[in-house]
């Protein structure tokens, strides 16, 4: 029994590494579904509070995951209709599949920043359209650069769970 929770565990670890870039798939909580099936053999033993510390750096870093791309449009100057755009791009996303997970929030965001342009004519007095079109595009290039950060992330705790299966078996 050991031997298939072990096995398991290997795939799940490899399979959350993979989500981790792969929008749909949840990396992360797979990668910790990897360790806890290493847990219940008889042959490694974690202990509750490693347990749940890592089930709370998990739940973080899902929560997280929705709201890096909002935080990177703000960051590269954005207004609250970018974030929002961002933010329903990521969802709308998810109905389009993987792609749309990678181009929604960075769409959203332009999107945004152009309906907030349109709606308040008064911040862009003087200048030409393009540099609305420009300002826009620096939101959604934000939420890119979010979207890049939170898989950077992502990677890294997939990762670091890993060496810690690796560590235990060897």
């Amino acid at each position: 029994m050991d031997i298939l929770l072990i096995v398991l565990g290997a795939i799940c670890l490899l399979l959350g590494l993979i989500g981790c870039v792969a929008p749909v798939v949840p990396g992360v909580p797979l990668s910790y579904l990897g360790l806890l099936l290493l847990h219940w053999t008889e042959r490694v033993q974690f202990s509750w509070q490693f347990l749940v510390v890592w089930g709370v750096v998990v739940v973080v870093i899902q929560i997280l995951d929705y709201f890096i791309p909002a935080w990177g449009t703000k960051k590269f100057g954005g207004t609250k209709y970018g974030v929002w755009g961002s933010t329903i791009g990521l969802f709308a996303g998810f109905l389009m599949g993987p792609l749309g997970i990678i181009i929604g929030p960075f769409v959203g965001a332009v999107v945004g920043e152009l309906i907030y342009f349109n709606r308040h004519p008064q911040n862009t007095i003087g200048q030409p359209k393009n540099t609305n079109f420009n300002r826009a595009l620096r939101a959604g290039f934000g939420s890119f650069i979010g979207l890049l950060a939170g898989t950077l992330v992502k990677v890294i705790c997939c990762g670091v769970m890993i060496a810690y299966f690796v560590k235990e078996l060897i």
